[in-house]
C-alpha cells in the first residue's frame, strides 16, 4: 500500500524483538511493495509501534492483527528488510540490525483523512 501511495510514511525507527503483524484484510501481502508472492522474512517493528493499544495491530493499516507478516522474497534480496546479524559477546543470540527501520506506517493518509471529512460533512455513519 505504501508503494502506491507516496503520502504514508514509515516509522523508519531502530526495529526492536517485535513481530509485526498483519489484519484479514492485508494478510499475506510484503509490507513493503504490496506483493502476494514468496513471503520470506518476518517483519520486525520497533518497540514504540508495539506498545499499549499498538500492541497486535496490522502494520499496513492498524486493525487487528490475525497474522504474522512477512517481507517477501524480492525486498528480502535488495535489502529493504531486517537482517540476522550475530552478536559477537553473545554467539547464540541473534542481534537485530535494521536496514531500513521499522516499516510501521504512521500516517492515515490524504484518501482516508478525506473520507472521514467527507461523511462528516454530510452527516453519513459507519454501520
Amino acid at each position: 500500500m505504501a508503494k502506491h501511495h507516496p503520502d504514508l510514511i514509515f516509522c523508519r525507527k531502530q526495529a526492536g524483538v517485535a513481530i509485526g503483524r498483519l489484519c484479514e484484510k492485508c494478510d499475506g501481502k510484503c509490507v513493503i511493495c504490496d506483493s502476494y508472492v514468496r513471503p520470506c522474512t518476518l517483519v520486525r517493528i520497533c518497540d514504540e509501534c508495539n506498545y499499549g493499544s499498538y500492541q497486535g495491530r496490522c502494520v499496513i493499516c492498524g486493525g487487528p492483527g490475525v497474522s504474522d507478516a512477512y517481507y517477501c522474497k524480492e525486498c528480502t534480496i535488495q535489502e529493504k528488510d531486517l537482517r540476522n546479524n550475530i552478536s559477537p559477546k553473545r554467539s547464540n543470540l541473534p542481534t537485530f540490525a535494521s536496514r531500513d527501520g521499522c516499516p510501521k506506517i504512521v500516517n492515515l493518509g490524504s484518501s482516508k483523512t478525506d473520507l472521514f471529512y467527507e461523511r462528516k460533512k454530510y452527516g453519513f455513519k459507519k454501520r
